[in-house]
């Protein structure tokens, strides 16, 4: 009796790391296999930081476990091979080699659901939704998909009489026509509403212009009134303390006066050769007596006035650094202004025109997880696996390997990330994103944040994940024009190959980011 076939799931035996059958399936110490050279690439990764892990679990091995092929699930793989099922990728949506793919899906194709005789071409569900929403595409006739779509095309039933086409293309045309004068109708109103967007913003910016002008004045008021009140009141003291000085040192005076006359009594006294006269006015002489002055004057070194000018001094430079900070955040308030009526400057084609934009870009070590280690003037971070003893600060990563940058990143910006190892996120997210949480805080999985996966190849932003059109080189370059809403990802060797694009409407200024499993470093611009 002929043996029952056993059902077998593909995706049972796919490695989790390139999503096709196992390859020489091997099996960690926490149970799950992989092909040996997928884990065997994943552990090189961390070899720096001598951390090997599953990267399903996250389990943690303090030595490189040995692998040995696990020769019964190869023996499961080569059946299931003989069945001759193929290993089904993570979403079967994506055409394989025996299904017809989708010929407008850019990187990674979708099955096709339909094949279009009048467009020649197959789509996917997406890229077929026209031909339902759109009046002349209706008309088109949809098929199963077909690899050889031209085959099964009747040149014979194919044809129309010119008087049946031309009726048909003039009600093509009316229906033109009145998605034209539709669309003039929807565009004068938009050019009535930019019309009044004109207005408001010149008001919002005459109104903004008069308000500063009148807080600057009533600070200039302020300055000039507490320099006045300074100046009052040295003046004050000033006449208070030589007042006292000057009615002690008339006083002084007037002692040295009387001490003198009695000097001179006694100077003539002196010279009296008469003993007799001399023994009988001696006695009649007053009596000297102490000066009530001499002896409370003390005069010490003292520096007056000097100390008022140190703190006035102090205040300057206070205020200056409070200027300086204030300007920044009123520079960047006045830089958001943009109701983006202008098309955007194009794209550089060369490294070389990146790099007009790049800018510097360190990391806040206030934001940076526990198990992350910075260095090279805040520009590297690498992954240690042991927590380190920062201080606690409300904008520190909790739940994931991640760190902002100090900058915030608005107009026109370019930087390079040189990675080690295939285990780094490279992102941007606004500064109000989430700190903990496992969806919450991890970059590409909420709308906070846009993340290009260097391992898997994957672009993610509110947990969409989109496959990118190239390998990921160990360095990568990020674009950034905010008021145009790109953002670019490249993959940076000899040449600058796109990854991906994105095209959306930033709120808030971006700052730079990066999730490290193994380390990655923040390059000075060239």
């Amino acid at each position: 009796m002929e043996q029952q076939a056993v059902q077998l799931d593909p995706e049972t035996f796919s490695c989790s790391i390139c999503l096709d059958l196992l390859k020489d399936p091997v099996a960690i110490p926490c149970g799950h296999s992989y092909c040996m050279n997928c884990i065997t690439n994943f552990w090189d990764g961390g070899e720096k930081n001598k951390s090997y892990n599953c990267p399903q679990c996250r389990k943690t091995f303090t030595q490189r476990p040995d692998l040995q092929k696990n020769t019964i699930l190869a023996t499961l793989v080569e059946q299931l091979k003989k069945t001759g099922l193929q290993a089904a990728p993570a979403d079967h949506r994506y055409a394989g080699p025996e299904d017809v793919a989708c010929d407008f899906c850019t990187g990674r194709k979708l099955k096709a659901i339909k094949s279009c005789l009048v467009c020649l071409a197959s789509y996917c569900e997406k890229h077929l939704q026209p031909h339902y929403d759109s009046a002349p595409l209706k008309k088109h006739k949809l098929v199963e998909p077909s690899k050889n779509i031209q085959e099964n095309i009747c040149s014979r039933h194919n044809t129309v009489s010119a008087a049946a086409e031309s009726t048909e293309r003039q009600r093509e045309l009316e229906e033109r026509r009145g998605n034209i004068q539709h669309m003039i109708q929807n565009q004068e109103k938009d050019v009535k509403l930019l019309q009044q967007e004109v207005e408001a913003i010149n008001r919002s910016a005459d109104k903004a212009v008069e308000d500063s002008e009148k807080i600057f004045t009533e600070l200039i008021r302020l300055l000039h009134k507490r320099s006045s009140d300074v100046k009052q009141q040295i003046r004050s003291q000033q006449e208070t303390e030589v007042s006292r000085v000057k009615d002690v040192q008339e006083k002084l005076e007037q002692e040295i006066t009387e001490l003198k006359r009695k000097d001179a009594e006694l100077e003539q006294l002196s010279h009296t050769e008469d003993h007799i006269k001399f023994l009988l006015n001696y006695p009649s002489l007053p009596a000297l007596s102490e000066s009530t002055h001499s002896y409370s004057i003390n005069i010490r070194p003292l520096r007056h006035f000097e100390d008022v000018t140190a703190a006035v001094s102090e205040l300057r430079d206070k205020l200056q650094d409070f200027l300086r900070d204030s300007w920044t955040n009123i520079s960047l308030m006045v830089t958001e202004v943009d109701v983006l009526l202008s098309e955007p400057e194009p794209e550089p084609k060369s490294r070389a025109g990146f790099l007009r934009y790049s800018c510097e870009i360190t990391l806040d070590p206030n934001t940076a997880n526990t198990q992350l280690v910075l260095s090279e003037g805040n520009r590297k971070v690498r992954w240690i696996n042991q927590p380190q003893s920062y201080s606690s600060h409300p904008d520190r990563f909790i739940d994931r390997l991640q760190v902002l940058s100090r900058e915030s990143l608005t107009g026109r910006c370019y930087w390079e990330v040189e990675r080690s190892g295939s285990n780094v996120f490279v992102a941007v997210a606004y500064k109000n994103i989430s700190r903990k949480g496992q969806r919450e805080c991890f970059f590409g999985y909420n709308d906070k944040s846009w993340s290009l996966n260097c391992f898997n190849s994957i672009f993610g932003h509110n947990n969409i994940w989109t496959s990118v059109s190239g390998p990921v080189s160990s360095r990568v370059g990020v674009y950034l024009d905010h008021r145009a809403g790109i953002l670019s990802f490249y993959s940076v060797s000899e040449t600058m190959t796109l990854l991906h694009r994105v095209q959306t409407r930033f709120t808030q200024p971006l700052l730079a980011g990066v999730w490290v499993g193994s380390s990655a470093e923040f390059c000075k611009p060239k």
